[in-house]
């Protein structure tokens, strides 16, 4: 229960505010005391306005009138719209929240981000610059559609996204248009406008560092957010330090100028004491400090009329330092007159020492006079930058500083003779800014029909110095729509050469961008950090002028054209030395590089790969051959022909990032064409639809492999996945070999596991010529092709295991491809006929493949065959014949040793009767006689010898012969003779 002390006498003392809108959208006013219980006396309830009224721009509603009143000067009002201008801290009703895109288990990792934020910096809100995904909150109700406008900075290395919830926390419906939003070009702001219904609108301003790749994350920059559509205002908004508003009614204040302030609600600016300074919208002045020789900075004057340059220094502008003080140094003497360098070639010096472009076929190498291109040749046209005398007239300079969005064309990028440099700025976080522009690209009249898709080529050389976290981009803007960021290099970098490519016939304007440090810093400690640039070269430009002259094609003799007029060659066709005409290029050749003279541009394509009808490259036609053993593998990779998608991950950065690499990869292309895509968005992998408004953002790489960074979507709400960091692995196919090596790559096998089968390995070489800043010869890539009959035809790719990113160098890459399809089309050596045993007359053939079976598709197994055959098989004969041949030969053998035995028996029974010579012999055995008769061979035996003594008759029988034939020719002999 509320008790009043007293009456209120006076408004001070209570404030009016409306009730809530009934249902026919009506309300009242009614007065509420400052204390509550305070007072008593107040005004009645009194009929409010309407709950669609609000007041215009540049006024309030005074709520005791009811009536709406003009902002006083120094105060503004945007009617029924906020304005959020001011970021000295962020403002009421603004929350800044934190997470992690994939928390750990036991979600620990969440404090890692509770020190992210989004940062006020003065004239613009920093995003973090971390990992962590930090939203920056703001609800506002409003009574009727309205809309919400930010102006903003957004680079390519973080994710950057705007979304609108109701009270019941569901997304509200955007249009395209308004739910991508648009990369900007360093240092420019881009305004994003979002439509917003009537009721409760909570705001979402959403950014996730993207540090894969370990380049330093730039953050997202807010400079101004706007709300229409809030029902009124009860008073006017007082203009912020360093701004006023001179006059009443004001809708916005403005920037006191440079050496003035202002304090908070201003109605005009104060200039500043003596020795003081300030910049645009500063709230106070700075002691000016005593000049030093970050303060100045060197020139080289144009040349004057005797050819004649010098060194002159100058101030930083806008100056702040004072010289008439103790520990001021003084601007520097204007350097000694020295010679101008040399114009720049396909330039001549004119009288009055101006270098001035070369007419139309002539040439010069910039120091002589320009001179006709002979009959028979043509200009080489484009720019070749390497003195530095003056900008050339296509070239220009700036300075861009974040906070007050002011160029300075003085203090970006200076000439120095051999180079050009980065020149001083007036705070170290400022991008200098230098910027070519080429309308359109020629090609040369004979090479326009074999450069293929390369109409120019822009080559630079640099070196950065630094002693902070500085960092030189180099953008391409093309058709003055959408700029891209091509490379950048952080830290010092010693003199090396850049080149990048143009395969569109397109205006471009390139841009390098240099900034000493990206932290806000509104100081100049890094002066001496600089980029120089020594030479800028760019082919084929349309405006471009001629150094030299080359050979060109001449029209055939017998055509009405005159023989010493160019002509362009057809389509893979190069011009002969000798007669200066178009020939076409052998088969399986393609014409390499930037020249087409001579026989010599025809380059043969490397093994297993053919040239297409153009003669502008070379590719495999999912086909291979190769000789093992003398035996000829055929290999047909056709299934293999579709774009493969292979994910590695999940890995983690040092914060614990979810992140994955998705490469895309395609072995054979098509005919040539590169056919793997893959982009560069704010989309899932899918990629989004080209036909939708957003796709003019889309940044895509075509290749034979290429990789890019994936972030998945979480579950904590973050909606869609980011594809970012695009890459080309695989412009240029050189060959397919079982070889481990061709020209110059290596597949280094040991990375995978030992191949187990008979079947060699396939190597698939490919290379992108593309240098980067860590891989100066460009990136090169191998597929390694594996028979493997457990796979599918479409077969399943891998990565090293010791290189699970696919590279350990970030320069070279490797992928096993296993697959069915890797394996030889089959031949007769792969089968083996098995036959049967002969049944009922009828032998059955059988044919079965080798075992493992390596190879697919190619010939069939013949079918099984019937022939007749006899009931006794082969084998049974043959046991047969030999049986009885070894009868016959026992029996012999046995007949030979019988009778040889017997011999050997009689030869004993002589020898035992020599031995018995003293004896005498019956007279019945020796009257069968006559004188002169030799006894028979007949003997008896009291006794039959036995097996062993015939066996050792037999052992002895050349002794036995021996004594034999000495005893029976003894002349005892005589005395067995009877009569």
């Amino acid at each position: 229960m509320c008790v009043c002390v007293g009456p209120c006498f006076v408004q001070t003392d209570y404030y009016y505010q409306y009730t809530e809108c009934d249902n026919t959208g009506s309300r009242w006013r009614v007065a509420i005391p400052l204390n509550p219980g305070s007072c008593s006396d107040l005004p009645p309830p009194t009929r409010g306005t309407d709950c669609s009224f609000s007041c215009p721009a540049g006024m309030f509603l005074e709520m005791s009138a009811q009536q709406c009143t003009p902002c006083v000067a120094g105060s503004y009002s945007l009617g029924s719209g906020l304005r959020f201008d001011q970021w000295d801290a962020i403002p009421a009703g603004f929350t800044s929240l934190a997470s992690f895109f994939d928390p750990g288990p036991n979600a620990e990792d969440i404090q890692a981000c509770n020190s992210s934020s989004w940062t006020p910096q003065g004239v613009y809100l920093e995003s973090n610059r971390d990992e962590c995904t930090v939203s920056l909150v703001y609800a506002v109700h409003l009574e009727k559609q309205g809309s919400v406008s930010f102006t903003y900075q957004y680079p390519n290395n973080i994710f950057f996204e705007f979304y609108v919830q109701n009270e019941q926390c569901q997304e509200m419906a955007q249009a395209d248009d308004q739910k991508w939003i648009k990369f900007t070009t360093n240092g420019e702001w881009e305004t994003h406008i979002v439509d917003l219904k009537s009721g409760m609108n909570i705001l979402y301003w959403r950014t996730t560092g993207i540090l894969v790749g370990g380049k330093m994350v730039k953050p997202v920059l807010l400079k101004t957010i706007q709300i229409e559509g809030v029902a009124y205002t009860s008073e006017c908004f007082p203009c912020r330090p360093g701004w006023f508003s001179s006059a009443p009614g004001s809708s916005s204040c403005q920037p006191c100028p440079s050496n003035t302030f202002s304090i908070k609600g201003a109605s005009s600016c104060t200039p500043c004491p003596d020795h003081h300074y300030s910049g645009e919208g500063w709230a106070e002045c700075k002691v000016r400090p005593p000049c030093s020789e970050k303060d100045y900075f060197q020139i080289h004057t144009a040349c004057d009329s005797e050819g004649k340059t010098q060194v002159v220094h100058r101030w930083v502008e806008p100056k702040i330092c004072v010289e008439n003080i103790t520990g001021a140094v003084e601007l520097p003497a204007v350097g000694q007159r020295e010679p101008c360098p040399p114009c720049n070639p396909g330039y001549y010096n004119s009288n009055d020492s101006t270098c001035l472009p070369c007419p139309h076929a002539t040439y010069s190498d910039g120091t002589s006079a320009c001179t006709a291109c002979p009959a028979g040749t043509e200009p080489v046209l484009g720019y070749e930058y390497k003195w530095w005398n003056v900008l050339p007239s296509n070239m220009k300079t700036s300075c861009f500083n974040l906070g007050n969005s002011k160029y300075n064309n003085m203090n970006g990028w200076e000439v120095a003779g051999d180079h050009i440099r980065s020149g001083a700025s007036s705070s170290d976080n400022d991008y200098l800014i230098l910027t070519l522009h080429v309308p359109g690209f020629k090609v040369p009249a004979s090479l326009s029909g074999v450069t293929g898709n390369e109409f120019g080529q822009i080559t630079f050389v640099f070196e950065t110095i630094c002693s902070a976290d500085c960092e030189l981009y180099f953008m391409m803007d093309v058709n003055s729509k959408s700029t891209t960021v091509v490379e950048s290099w952080q830290g010092s970098k010693g003199q090396q050469s850049y080149s990048h490519t143009m395969t569109r016939n397109v205006s471009v304007t390139y841009t390098w961008a240099f900034q000493r440090t990206n932290h806000a810093l509104d100081v100049r400690h890094f002066v001496n950090d600089m980029v120089k640039m020594y030479s800028i070269s760019v082919t084929n430009a349309l405006d471009g002028v001629a150094s030299s002259c080359r050979a060109c094609a001449l029209g055939p003799q017998n055509s009405q054209q005159a023989s010493s007029s160019c002509v362009p060659c057809p389509v893979g066709f190069f011009i002969d030395r000798d007669t200066n005409r178009c020939q076409e290029c052998p088969p399986n050749t393609h014409l390499a590089g930037h020249h087409a003279y001579s026989r010599d541009a025809c380059v043969a394509c490397g093994p297993g790969s053919i040239s297409n009808k153009d003669h502008s490259r070379c590719y495999n036609d999912c086909s291979f051959t190769h000789i093992d053993n003398n035996r000829t593998l055929t290999f047909d990779l056709s299934p293999m022909s579709d774009v493969a998608l292979l994910t590695i991950g999940p890995s983690f950065t040092s914060k614990g990032t979810k992140y994955l690499h998705v490469y895309n990869i395609s072995l054979c292309g098509h005919e040539g064409k590169r056919a793997a895509i893959c982009t560069d968005n704010v989309t899932d992998v899918s990629g989004r639809d080209d036909q939708s408004d957003g796709a003019h953002f889309v940044n895509s790489v075509d290749s034979f492999i290429c990789q890019s960074t994936i972030i998945p979507a979480d579950g904590r709400g973050f909606r869609l996945a980011i594809s970012s960091q695009s890459i080309s692995l695989a412009d240029t196919f050189l060959g397919a070999s079982v070889e481990t090596i061709l020209d110059g790559n290596s597949a280094k096998p040991y990375l995978f596991p030992e191949n187990p089968g008979g079947v060699p390995d396939i190597n698939f070489y490919y290379r992108s010529t593309q240098a980067t800043a860590s891989c100066d010869r460009g990136r090169h890539s191998v597929i390694t092709v594996r028979c493997n009959p457990h796979k599918s035809e479409q077969g399943e790719l891998s990565v090293p295991s010791s290189c699970p990113a696919g590279t350990c160098d970030g320069c070279s890459f490797h992928f096993l491809w296993e697959s069915a399809s890797a394996c030889p089309r089959c031949a007769e050596d792969d089968y083996h006929r098995i036959e049967g045993t002969c049944k009922g007359g009828v032998q059955e053939t059988l044919y079965v493949w080798n075992e493992p079976k390596l190879c697919t598709k190619g010939v069939s197994l013949p079918p099984r065959s019937l022939s007749p055959c006899e009931a006794i098989t082969l084998w049974l004969k043959v046991g047969v014949g030999g049986g009885a041949f070894m009868a016959v030969l026992l029996i012999s053998l046995t007949c030979y040793f019988w009778k040889k035995n017997k011999r050997l028996e009689y030869k004993y029974s002589r020898l035992v009767m020599s031995a018995n010579k003293e004896c005498e012999l019956p007279a019945a055995d020796s009257c069968g006689l006559a004188e002169g008769e030799e006894p028979e061979d007949d003997m008896v035996y009291s006794q039959k010898p036995t097996l062993l003594g015939k066996l050792r008759a037999i052992a002895n029988k050349e002794q036995g012969e021996s004594i034999e034939s000495v005893l029976l020719n003894s002349s005892q002999s005589d005395r067995w003779v009877l009569g």
